[in-house]
């Protein structure tokens, strides 16, 4: 599939994930976040400058679904691609322990960032939404791993290339 067809592709399916199972979850209780686990992944895969696009073109997407402040996702995940897509060059990304941590902190600052929003002024939320953000994390980095696992071995070849190593001339 050409990258830009893929691109519009995967914003759509996590729109429609969000929009309806990932929802009717959410109300009980299961918090996935699939902006920021697809904005790793992708960022993951094509490197800071298409993560970045696509961090700033799904949230934007996501901010019009919702019907709240512009650009309240696509900040956050247009610089959560950016920084994912630069380290992407350094790290071995077809290593579990590594995609969990991406998640993971991608998942806290979405969640953290998305909370602050929610507050309305008043403190009076801030253990409930912390603990929120919290299983969201946590719950999103196991879920997430494991899908790019299941994923990894359904392809039966690594999902993603291998950091690129520059040569140094002595």
């Amino acid at each position: 599939m050409r990258p830009l067809g893929s691109f519009f592709l995967m914003v759509i399916v996590a729109l429609l994930l969000r929009s309806t199972a990932l929802s009717s979850l959410a109300t009980r209780g299961i918090i996935l976040d699939a902006l920021a686990f697809v904005t790793v992944v992708w960022a993951l895969r094509h490197g800071d400058a298409w993560g970045a696009s696509f961090g700033f073109f799904l949230g934007l997407m996501a901010d019009l679904d919702a019907a709240h402040w512009l650009g309240r996702h696509a900040l956050l995940l247009t610089l959560l691609g950016y920084a994912v897509g630069r380290l992407s060059g350094t790290l071995v990304r077809d290593s579990a322990r590594t995609q969990f941590a991406l998640v993971a902190c991608g998942v806290l600052a979405h969640q953290l960032w998305a909370s602050t929003f929610e507050l309305g002024g008043g403190f009076v939320g801030i253990p409930f939404l912390l603990g929120r953000s919290l299983m969201a994390t946590l719950l999103t980095a196991a879920t997430g791993t494991l899908l790019l696992a299941v994923l990894r071995r359904i392809m039966g070849r690594p999902l993603f290339r291998n950091a690129s190593r520059t040569a140094t001339k002595d």
